[in-house]
């Protein structure tokens, strides 16, 4: 075999023992070999053959299958993953083969054509050349050529796979499409609650959609979750306050009332009373504005928004958001598990992900709220609150290299308005993972803060979706991607990204987390890889103009997330095992990998998601920053008694 040759099949089997048994197949010395990929879809899912066609003596044929079996009455079969050994055989007999390397690869059937096509030919020609002595350049050349085809076949059938489940994972309610379950692996009897629409895994189902025009399910989601927001919600006699949109729901048959031989279909929200920990969703309503806004960019249809029951529904969400309590800061109070971290993880207070997600939906609602008499301290109330936020969160949640610095160094027990440690931070609190971990370029906004309180854990969702709403300056949002890019092998690794970094450990986990077990150290929220994120990063670095970023976690993450059945989350340091509980075929995992393909293929649609700087928010902010705190003097007011 040629040394081309012998690249080709390095390219597809890597250091494979089958290389030299397939050379040895074939029977070639020094004759060129012609390679072609001929690829067909089949209805049955994920179902692949990738063809290797010899063009000058006969015809082979390597078959992975991964796909559903089906029993002689058509009935769906438990196993998805089915392979045979490696081995090379002519066409009339077929084995399965795997790639040794441990993971399955998935080809999926497009087309079956013999007809020539002109990279077949110019790669032929290539090949041929190395029968008079190819150079080592032309061997490089011909290697990346196979890699970038290999890779684009690959790519195709994983995205086509992907958009198979998410189609079957759709819910339906009278005829008509509403959303999403959570997962649907047919060999799980542990159902839970993953059986049900959840609002924030929907966000990237509906993405997908919307970037593909299809409107009407995101359309349906929209105003039915929005006549679920008034319904009764109560808990041990207690009502939370109106506005709250329910974390999930479910679509049920009932029998009618007085005919018991006919039936209804109903919506069932959960509010939170029946999850886990019964913790109310904070998160729910604020993605649903963000949802609505993207609706209204992709589709071009803004009567939804504008009809009186929408506008209703966004003004109750900003009513409970913006309301006054006892807090002296603009950021959002919430309990721990309140958002995509559902579960105890020490993010009670002031968590960087719901501030972001607030951030974002307050600008979201400020621009589809109709102008009216009734509205107009509400959108008064709102701007102040955008100024407020995005000065706390730019000011004291920001830490870099030079502020870490100045952390460290901080005065503690400062009782007087112009004080540098606002918050009575203790140098102490600075872990000793974060002095190696802090790269000289780069930073992040930290997960929370309080009062003698900084948690400086990098969370993921939080940090790129300030580069997305602007909560972030410019100069911030950069420095976020640099600290990815920097610490690829702690954020990133074998599969896209972590959660949050780094995990608790030790002590420290029994006493933050109540010695969760599924939350145990690198697994699920502590510190495990979460595939759906990566819609969020690339996103982020679209806006950021650093694509490259993105395409280098997509590719990573093409490599075996199919193959391993989309899970939900992955574990260890480095996400090289599939989630211990994780489950699979879990639909914002494969969501969120397809709005990623679609927005790298067509960048011009993250629009729909970016929220620009507002000038006047630019204007207010630099006036704050001149007006400089520490040197501010409390103003007080003269007071009148009666007596």
């Amino acid at each position: 075999m040629t040394a081309a040759g012998e690249a080709v099949l390095q390219v597809l089997w890597g250091a494979s023992p089958c290389v030299n048994s397939f050379d040895r197949c074939l029977n070639i010395s020094s004759s060129g070999v012609s390679f072609k990929f001929n690829v067909k879809y089949a209805k049955n899912k994920g179902t692949g053959y990738a063809e290797l066609h010899n063009g000058l003596k006969s015809r082979w044929r390597v078959c992975a299958f991964h796909g559903v079996d089906r029993d002689s009455h058509g009935k769906t079969g438990c196993n998805r993953l089915k392979s045979g050994c490696c081995k090379c055989r002519r066409i009339e007999s077929i084995d399965g083969l795997t790639v040794d390397n441990g993971r399955q690869p998935s080809f999926p059937n497009k087309s079956e054509s013999n007809e020539p096509n002109v990279q077949d030919f110019k790669l032929d020609r290539q090949l041929k050349n190395g029968k008079a002595g190819i150079s080592s350049n032309d061997k490089l050349n011909a290697s990346g050529s196979i890699t970038n085809t290999v890779h684009k076949v690959w790519a195709k059938s994983v995205e086509d796979e992907a958009w198979d489940l998410l189609r079957e994972s759709i819910v339906y309610y009278c005829g008509n499409p509403v959303g999403t379950i959570a997962a649907n692996d047919p060999n799980d009897s542990t159902i839970l609650n993953y059986d049900q629409v959840f609002i924030r895994d929907f966000i990237p189902s509906g993405i997908a959609f919307l970037l593909k025009g299809e409107y009407d399910i995101v359309r349906n989601f929209i105003l039915h979750t929005l006549q679920l927001q008034s319904w009764e919600k109560t808990m041990d006699c207690h009502s939370p306050g109106q506005g709250l949109m329910p974390a999930s729901f479910k679509v049920r048959t009932v029998p009618l009332d007085g005919d018991d031989s006919a039936t209804e279909e109903v919506l069932d929200p959960d509010f939170g009373e029946a999850a886990i920990g019964r913790v109310a969703p904070v998160d729910s309503g604020l993605w649903w504005i963000i949802l609505l806004r993207a609706y209204g960019k992709c589709s071009g249809d803004l009567s939804v928004q504008e009809r009186v029951d929408v506008q209703t529904g966004i003004k109750m969400i900003l009513k409970l958001c913006l309301a006054d309590g006892f807090d002296m800061f603009p950021t959002l109070l919430v309990t721990d598990g309140s958002c995509m971290i559902d579960r105890r993880m020490g993010i009670h207070g002031h968590p960087l992900e719901i501030q972001a997600l607030f951030y974002s939906a307050l600008l979201s609602a400020r621009e589809m709220l109709t102008p009216e008499d009734g509205s107009a301290d509400l959108i008064r109330a709102l701007n102040n609150r955008l100024v407020a936020l995005s000065f706390h969160i730019r000011e004291y949640y920001w830490i870099d290299m030079k502020k870490l610095n100045e952390i460290y160094r901080y005065k503690t027990e400062e009782y007087s308005y112009d004080a540098v440690n606002k918050f009575n931070i203790y140098p102490d609190q600075i872990p000793p993972w974060l002095v190696e971990f802090m790269p000289h370029i780069g930073g992040y906004l930290i997960g929370n803060l309080q009062p003698a309180h900084m948690d400086f854990r990098f969370f993921s969702l939080g940090n790129l979706w300030s580069v997305v709403s602007s909560l972030a300056t410019v100069d911030q949002s950069h420095a976020i991607l640099d600290l990815i890019e920097a610490k690829w092998a702690e954020l990133v690794a074998d599969m896209p990204l972590k959660i949050c970094y780094p995990a608790l450990e030790g002590q420290e986990w029994r006493i933050i987390t109540g010695s969760d077990p599924k939350n145990t150290p690198w697994s699920y929220h502590n510190g495990g890889s979460w595939p759906t994120l990566l819609w969020q990063l690339t996103v982020a670095c679209i806006k950021m103009n650093r694509v490259e970023i993105a395409e280098k976690a997509v590719k990573l993450a093409e490599r075996h997330i199919s193959g391993d059945k989309w899970p939900e989350y992955y574990d260890t340091k480095r996400g090289r095992f599939i989630g211990k509980q994780s489950r699979l075929y879990q639909t914002w995992s494969i969501a969120g990998y397809l709005v990623a393909k679609l927005l790298l293929d067509n960048p011009a649609a993250a629009k729909v998601l970016v929220t620009e700087e507002d000038s006047e928010l630019v204007n207010a902010f630099s006036c704050m920053i001149s007006a400089s705190p520490r040197r501010r003097k409390r103003g007080r007011k003269k007071q009148t008694f009666i007596v």
